[in-house]
């Protein structure tokens, strides 16, 4: 969650994407920091360097994948005031109530709003985009679905690490999991959408893999006619 997004946002400057994606990369950067923060504290500030980023990392998100399809370089100024009022809205609530399944729910929305507008660029407008659309999308409800594993079944799990050898333990600490794949679930959609932007903007990307294992978007020459 923290170094590849600041490759990626180097990557997006020299390639001269627009703001919004940079800032997509280092959205997601803060919330990795956020998050190894609170788990080295377990103090309630840091819990809050976590969880809001969470809210505003994906508002960017949002704004990225509704802006696909404009012309280069506009601002789409009512949907950016809506995603700011919004932000805004949820830290106030959430400083006040302190109520954590508040910020999951309006989590939740954002993410149900991404995986609608995904659905129906890989469905109705790129179609050969399901691969690397599915792909951000299946990987980051796994770790989904792995954090509520870890949070029904704690203590079962807790029991069982106890009565295996440690390397097999480290395997079911699912929480960990949660952290790993919904970092690269989001860092996959940020791929997703620049991939998006860029083909619109008849540009060439291509997703290509650093020593084999890491993806990232590169762009081929444009054809001479």
């Amino acid at each position: 969650m923290i170094i590849p997004p600041i490759f990626g946002a180097i990557q997006s400057i020299r390639d001269g994407l627009e703001k919004r994606y940079i800032a997509s990369y280092l959205a997601l950067t803060v919330v990795g920091m956020g998050s190894w923060c609170f788990h080295m504290t377990l103090k309630y500030e840091m819990q809050l360097l976590d969880e809001l980023p969470m809210i505003y990392s994906c508002c960017i998100f949002v704004y990225c994948m509704f802006e696909c399809f404009k012309i280069k370089n506009s601002v789409n100024y009512h949907l950016l005031f809506t995603l700011v009022l919004f932000s805004l809205i949820v830290t106030t609530v959430y400083l006040k109530v302190k109520e954590p399944v508040f910020h999951q729910v309006m989590y939740g929305m954002l993410v149900f709003t991404l995986v609608l507008r995904s659905i129906y660029i890989v469905t109705w407008v790129y179609p050969w985009l399901r691969g690397l659309g599915y792909t951000s999308l299946g990987i980051f409800l796994l770790g989904f679905l792995l954090w509520n594993v870890d949070n029904i079944f704690c203590h079962p799990l807790r029991n069982f690490r106890k009565k295996v050898p440690p390397i097999i333990g480290v395997t079911t600490q699912f929480h960990a999991w949660w952290h790993i794949l919904t970092g690269l679930g989001s860092y996959l959609h940020i791929l997703f959408s620049i991939y998006t932007r860029t083909l619109y903007l008849r540009s060439r990307p291509k997703v290509k893999f650093i020593f084999g294992i890491w993806p990232v978007i590169l762009f081929e020459p444009l054809r001479k006619h």
